[in-house]
């Protein structure tokens, strides 16, 4: 993790208003310097698996070009399985990017189930307004896709959210969550996810 660590502050307290939307228990301890490559049992617990779906909509801009992690952003009707089961943070799973009316400049292996990471709640390094989902794919896509249908089953939870002093060490812990979304996938109690009724089997 090198310095990253030394760059997070506490996380603050989500306004009252939001009080009922943002979970409980959410850390506000200094981030540890030192972070494990798996987490979460064997086969996914509750509230898992959550099932989101919903249009890819256009988000922030940020994601692929402050942060070279391109994300998919599911709109505010799609959020409630979330806001009503889980905390804000960083989550891990599957998702599937289909076409609206069966044509697509996207590839087979485009549309297939693929690994996800999730950051959902307020991203207080860039002070959002108000709770998104923004999904990132494990998967180099040669083309956008808004307006497809994305189903994502989220299947466990990497960290919560951190207020990070600089965009560096946000960087630095978004590619360790990929790589602990990987590893975490790798468990046969996870990887039978992907052939999960949720998903449009090809």
């Amino acid at each position: 993790m090198g310095n990253a660590a030394a760059e997070i502050i506490d996380q603050p307290a989500a306004p009252s208003e939001r009080s009922d939307l943002a979970g409980s228990d959410v850390p506000v301890e200094t981030f540890r310097t030192s972070r494990p490559d798996i987490v979460g049992p064997d086969v996914p617990d509750g509230p898992f698996p959550i099932k989101l779906s919903g249009p890819v909509q256009h988000g922030f801009g940020r994601g692929g070009k402050d942060l070279g992690c391109p994300t998919a952003n599911l709109p505010d009707e799609s959020l409630p399985p979330m806001i009503n089961a889980a905390k804000p943070g960083v989550y891990y799973g599957y998702a599937q990017v289909t076409p609206p009316d069966g044509t697509s400049s996207l590839s087979d292996r485009d549309t297939c189930v693929l690994p996800m990471v999730m950051s959902f709640g307020w991203n207080p390094f860039y002070k959002n307004e108000r709770m998104t989902a923004e999904i990132h794919i494990l998967h180099d896509f040669k083309s956008d896709f808004y307006g497809y249908h994305m189903k994502s089953l989220v299947l466990g939870y990497i960290r919560p959210e951190l207020q990070y002093t600089s965009r560096e060490a946000l960087i630095e812990d978004i590619e360790f969550d990929k790589k602990v979304a990987l590893k975490c996938l790798t468990r046969p109690g996870y990887e039978k996810y992907m052939s999960d009724s949720f998903f449009t089997i090809q």
